[in-house]
Formats: structure tokens, C-alpha cells, sequence
């Protein structure tokens, strides 16, 4: 009986290491994202030399939260097996800093109707598996009437009027993904 148990209990552990060794060799290839960006001379964008985001660590974490915000557009709005890729040439990003406010105010982005979210990027839509362009252009987006739409990410998010933008372009020019 304990052989038998012990048997057992071996086999399961056996398969259980299997499994997890199959699903991490495929963790790669599942986790690849369906939506890439470049950022083409970044310290020369709009918004990339004011303010916080004019060191190197600020605009790091910009286009970090821009990344994150195109692999969830790419799982929402590209098919499987396919990917976007987008080349930003420059981000306008929605609000202004305004240095005659005083020094406090260095870091502080005020957001008026007349400091709308603007960006232009170069994209491509290529079969994953074999490279082939899909479909590609070149993109001048703009939203005017950002404060009067309606946001549909959560207000505390800084870039909430950008992401909303790019999901609005993609929303407009791919499908949805097919779950």
C-alpha cells in the first residue's frame, strides 16, 4: 500500500514538473506582445524637454506607461498573430507646463482645452510568423476636444487623455481581437 502511494504520489509530482516545464517554454512565445513601440530621438519630443520628463529617468518612465498601455491595445484590438508596430516621432502630451506660474509649479502640468494631446508615429501591422507588412501608414493624431470627452481610464492616470487618444486611433483602424 505504501508503494503504491508512494508510486503515486511520484507520478503526480512527475507531471506536475512536466507541465510547468511546458507551460514556461511557451510562456515566451504567448507573452510575446502583439503591440511594439520605438521612440525615435525622444529627448526631442514636445513634451520630452520640459519639466519632469525632460531627464532621462522621466521620460523612462513615460514611455514604460505608454508601453504598458500598447500591449493591453494589442490584446484588445490586434489578432493573434499579428503584430503593430509603431515608431513614434513625437508626443505632445495632453496639458503644459507654464514657468511664469513660479518655481513651484516647475513640475506641475496644467491641463486647459488649449493644450490638447498630439502625436505622430509611423505603424505597421506584420504577420508575426513571417515578417509580411499587413498593413502600414503614418499617423498625425490629435484630439481637441479631449477635456469634453470622457475618459475611460481612471482619473488618478497622468496620461489618461494620451492612452485614451491612441485607444480611440486604434478602436478606429483594427477590429477587435478575436478572443
Amino acid at each position: 500500500m505504501k508503494v503504491t502511494r508512494l508510486a503515486f504520489s511520484l507520478l503526480c509530482s512527475l507531471a506536475v514538473i512536466g507541465l510547468a516545464s511546458a507551460t514556461a517554454a511557451d510562456a515566451p512565445a504567448a507573452a510575446a506582445p502583439r503591440a511594439v513601440a520605438e521612440y525615435v530621438a525622444p529627448e526631442n519630443f514636445t513634451d520630452f524637454r520640459d519639466g519632469i520628463f525632460a531627464s532621462e529617468k522621466g521620460r523612462q518612465h513615460l514611455m514604460e506607461a505608454l508601453n504598458d498601455h500598447l500591449v493591453w491595445l494589442g490584446r484588445t484590438y490586434i489578432p493573434v498573430g499579428q503584430r503593430l508596430e509603431l515608431r513614434f516621432t513625437n508626443i505632445d502630451l495632453a496639458g503644459d507646463f507654464e514657468p511664469w506660474r513660479g518655481p513651484s509649479f516647475d513640475d506641475i502640468r496644467i491641463v486647459k482645452d488649449i493644450y490638447a494631446p498630439r502625436m505622430e508615429f509611423d505603424y505597421r501591422l506584420v504577420d508575426a510568423a513571417t515578417g509580411a507588412v499587413v498593413r502600414q501608414g503614418s499617423e498625425k493624431i490629435s484630439d481637441l476636444g479631449y477635456l469634453m470627452s470622457s475618459a475611460q481610464l481612471p482619473t488618478h492616470d497622468q496620461l489618461r487623455y494620451d492612452k485614451q487618444m491612441l485607444t480611440d486611433w486604434a478602436r478606429r483602424e483594427f477590429r477587435r481581437a478575436k478572443k
